[in-house]
């Protein structure tokens, strides 16, 4: 544990955290601890972005090793930026039903109840991140006829470019603090959520991150675009 929260009794009274275990962690002992120009260079191929993501990433690298710590908040001065791993792949492929997820990262959301919230029709889209990467996605048929848009970050970017790049970094620029210039240089999965004009999503879109990995990172960037008379509530 960092140093930041040794000492910090009020920690030990909220008790044992329900969902706190983990499972098999062969993805993430295979993974490179720190950040540099060859590890973000590293994400941005594996992913294969166009050449503007990575100059943003490496931008945001660049500012990252020159902005100071923030010093509005907490104490973050024991964060050890070289012993965290940025990127952890837990599986080859996105799965498109739940049955394709493989069994370990299926049963961890399963205690969760995010089956049992897809099959009752509590949420109109359902996004699951494990580690760096979205690993299943799901949104109602009416929806997507009327032209919404709920997925991953990393399909939107190369499904949707052009929709993608004129909002990109346009609420949090890059430079706006140190972590935001890191989020930018590692970013990985997320959401993206476009909204066309007058419709209404009334029941939510809910997505779920977990991380599994010791010292492992989870840099999602969530993206939504809600045009006029438009309405999504996101959670």
């Amino acid at each position: 544990m960092s140093d930041v929260l040794i000492d910090r009794p009020e920690l030990a009274s909220l008790g044992q955290y329900e969902f706190g275990w983990s499972d098999s962690d062969s993805a993430g002992a295979s993974a490179r601890r720190g950040v540099s120009p060859e590890v973000v260079t590293d994400i941005s191929n594996l992913k294969s972005e166009p050449e503007w993501m990575l100059k943003n990433r490496l931008k945001g690298l660049t500012l990252f090793e020159r902005k100071p710590m923030p010093t509005w908040g907490a104490d973050l001065s024991g964060i050890d930026f070289d012993n965290i791993k940025y990127f952890v792949r837990s599986t080859e492929k996105q799965a498109t039903t739940w049955d394709e997820l493989p069994d370990d990262i299926k049963n961890t959301y399963e205690k969760l109840g995010i089956p049992e919230a897809e099959r009752n029709r509590l949420v109109a889209g359902v996004a699951a991140q494990y580690e760096s990467e979205v690993v299943y996605h799901q949104i109602r048929e009416d929806l997507e006829q009327q032209g919404v848009i709920f997925m991953d970050t990393d399909t939107a970017l190369r499904e949707h470019p052009e929709l993608f790049q004129e909002y990109f970094g346009t609420v949090i620029p890059v430079g706006d603090n140190k972590f935001a210039a890191l989020n930018t240089s590692v970013w990985s999965g997320g959401s993206f959520i476009y909204v066309p004009k007058g419709v209404h999503v009334d029941i939510p879109l809910q997505a779920y991150f977990r991380i599994n990995t010791e010292n492992m990172g989870q840099f999602e960037r969530t993206l939504i675009i809600v045009d006029e008379d438009a309405y999504v509530h996101y959670v």
